[in-house]
């Protein structure tokens, strides 16, 4: 029963990752300029309280991207279970920058404006730096993201060293958060140490990001 829970479970999020009207997810992928091993694009968005925030800001610190969506069960298996969470608070204990970006359009689902966003921060308890806003998915397209959640770590020199998948098991399930590999953990252990991360592009799962059509 369980393995066929798993394979009804994979099947769904596959077919989530393609949804969104309009949106082309191949092309967006083809044409981020977002790259594994090169510098990360750079970018420039408001935060939820009205603070402009810059990657340029966190020079010299490592940085995580999370592309969030509330309303995404995806979204909701990790904030639900707390693991987001733990992972933010672990990251920012050991110094490293954690941004959540928006690039739900208006209309769409999963748009927030500044104070919607801080009372979705608040609902969940969430420990990221900031909550980033962009809502004409301009961040997002350059970033190739995909999926919510879709992660990305960018390293303190400003290279992107990992994009992808936030787990190893694709799934609305939180009884596999434990048995999954929680992906930027393992790259921030590994960067922390000085060593390349072992795996540096994965799949993302999840909710397709709902871009203005």
């Amino acid at each position: 029963m369980k393995s066929l829970l798993r394979t009804v479970s994979l099947t769904f999020a596959i077919a989530l990752m393609g949804c969104g009207p309009g949106v082309d997810i191949d092309a967006i992928a083809a044409a981020a300029t977002a790259k594994v091993g090169q510098p990360a694009p750079a970018f420039t968005l408001t935060d939820s309280t009205g603070k402009t925030r810059s990657l340029a800001d966190f020079a010299g610190k490592t940085v995580v991207l999370e592309w969030t969506n509330h309303g995404c069960p995806f979204v909701r298996k990790h904030y639900g279970a707390g693991n987001m969470q733990a992972q933010q608070r672990d990251a920012t204990a050991d110094g490293v920058v954690w941004l959540s970006v928006n690039s739900s359009a208006p209309g769409q689902q999963g748009h927030v404006d500044g104070a919607g966003a801080e009372a979705v921060r608040s609902e969940a308890r969430a420990a990221q730096t900031a909550y980033l806003l962009d809502p004409d998915g301009t961040v997002g397209r350059a970033y190739g993201a995909m999926t919510t959640p879709h992660m990305y770590v960018v390293d303190p020199t400003g290279v992107l060293r990992y994009a992808g998948a936030i787990d190893s098991i694709a799934s609305p399930d939180t009884d596999d958060i434990a048995q999954a590999t929680q992906y930027v953990p393992q790259a921030l252990a590994e960067l922390a140490a000085g060593q390349p991360v072992s795996v540096a592009v994965t799949r993302p799962y999840g909710c397709s990001v709902k871009y203005a059509n």
